[in-house]
């Protein structure tokens, strides 16, 4: 039985909390929040678990694991208090707020033989998976380009922008799907609630392979929208997270080039509209599969999916986003050395 703690019962901790008490060989002994009323809430829902303000507790604790729900900005060093005293950890997006603390946080767990894993959510829901099948299979043909929209009302973050707080999802549903990471990325935002806090931006990711990623983020839009179009030279696909029933559909449209002609006036592209069909995608919580799959990776010591390979890939992209926003929208180089940093093959599922 895998012993665990969680701490942070804000917005999404209690989440965490309910789905861990339902993953199997998992046991939540505690949960930490700076906030009593937060405990209590947790306490009349989950009668057996103890409840403390103090974080020492959990360090010092009989714990296998620690999930960390809390601000980006205690993130890291929460983390390396846990993986010092050996304690396997979780922590929800983004994983640090520097690429320099996440290298220092793998690095660590490596050492410390512990597994760490981020929660890119996405990466574990029914419809993501079936995106990444449909790509995989080669039905879409090869990808031209994505646009991506995640736009609501608030909730309007005290330390981070809304690059930080929304564009980790769409970059590592991205980077998920496509497997490569961008050579360069352009941002531009505006903040006009809090100085230096950007509420509403657009991020251009640009792929070697030709593929273009256009994602467009905001806490102050009248819709609540949470899209992703997939353009390839074969076929289109829409998925929108929000729909209860038809979150993914493929568009049988695309564009075709004449193969040969004697003169610019012969020069015509074909337009082909074909049918509209609804894969089937079978629902489940993507936040169980997440919780149960860090559990199984504790277990059997095995990398997770999302592990802290996965959040420093998306913490240097969403730095290069905002390095470009600081300097006006100029395209940044993201020099990927990660391949480099990874364990040798023959030991590189096995983390303990």
């Amino acid at each position: 039985m895998i012993k665990v703690g969680v701490i942070g019962c804000g917005y999404w901790g209690p989440n965490l909390i309910r789905n861990l008490y339902n993953a199997p060989n998992c046991e939540v002994t505690i949960c930490c929040d700076r906030d009593e009323s937060r405990l209590e809430k947790m306490k009349s829902l989950y009668p057996s678990i103890q409840t403390t303000t103090d974080q020492q507790v959990l360090l010092y604790g009989d714990l296998d694991a620690v999930c960390i729900a809390t601000p980006v900005s205690t993130h890291y060093a929460l983390a390396k208090s846990f993986l010092l005293a050996d304690k396997h950890v979780f922590i929800e997006k983004p994983i640090t707020h520097s690429s320099a603390s996440c290298m220092e946080l793998i690095r660590l767990a490596e050492q410390r033989q512990k597994v760490l894993m981020v929660g890119h959510t996405f990466e574990y829901t029914a419809a993501v998976n079936k995106i990444k099948e449909i790509i995989e299979s080669g039905e879409l043909g090869e990808m031209i380009y994505i646009s991506s929209t995640r736009v609501n009302l608030g909730l309007f973050q005290p330390d981070i922008n809304v690059i930080w707080d929304l564009a980790p999802h769409d970059i590592s549903i991205i980077s998920y799907l496509l497997q490569e990471d961008p050579i360069t990325v352009n941002s531009q935002g505006r903040s006009h609630y809090n100085t230096g806090i950007e509420e509403v931006a657009m991020t251009t990711l640009n792929y070697g392979s030709g593929a273009v990623a256009f994602l467009h983020h905001s806490w102050v839009d009248p819709n609540k929208i949470r899209s992703m179009v997939f353009v390839g030279t074969k076929k289109m696909l829409v998925y929108d997270d929000i729909s209860p029933n038809e979150k993914i559909k493929i568009f049988d449209k695309g564009v075709e080039r004449p193969q040969y002609y004697d003169n610019f006036g012969e020069f015509q592209f074909a337009y082909r509209y074909g049918d509209i069909y609804i894969p089937r995608v079978e629902e489940y919580e993507a936040l169980g599969a997440e919780t149960r799959h860090f559990i199984e990776s504790i277990q059997n010591g095995t990398r997770p999916r999302s592990d802290g390979y996965s959040g420093l890939r998306v913490v240097r992209i969403i730095e290069a986003a905002n390095e470009s926003l600081d300097s006006g929208g100029g395209a940044i180089p993201i020099i990927s050395d990660i391949g480099a940093m990874m364990m040798p093959e023959s030991t590189q599922e096995v983390i303990r």
